[in-house]
């Protein structure tokens, strides 16, 4: 199973590489953008978006609704798992 962690592009760090500065629950990190770059969405129009991360790459394109909820989940996924640690 893979897991993508969404996030926020918040600069273009090398568009010939496609790669940009990408915001994960606060932690920046660089990321390949080149699988959600087209014609229609060239790498300078990606920054403010929300994408998939996953082993350094964003896979797709999200709405910032989709974002928000699965950053929800994960932080109430990761307070259970704290809760049972002592267990």
């Amino acid at each position: 199973m893979c897991l993508g962690i969404p996030g926020q592009i918040l600069d273009i760090t090398d568009a010939a590489q496609k790669l940009a500065t990408v915001d994960v629950s606060g932690v920046r990190r660089q990321v390949n953008i080149a699988c959600i770059v087209d014609e229609e969405h060239p790498v300078e129009s990606c920054v403010g978006d929300w994408v998939l991360v996953h082993v350094g790459f964003a896979m797709n394109r999200i709405d910032p609704e989709e974002a928000q909820i699965t950053l929800d989940l994960l932080a109430e996924m990761a307070e259970v798992h704290e809760s049972l640690a002592p267990i």
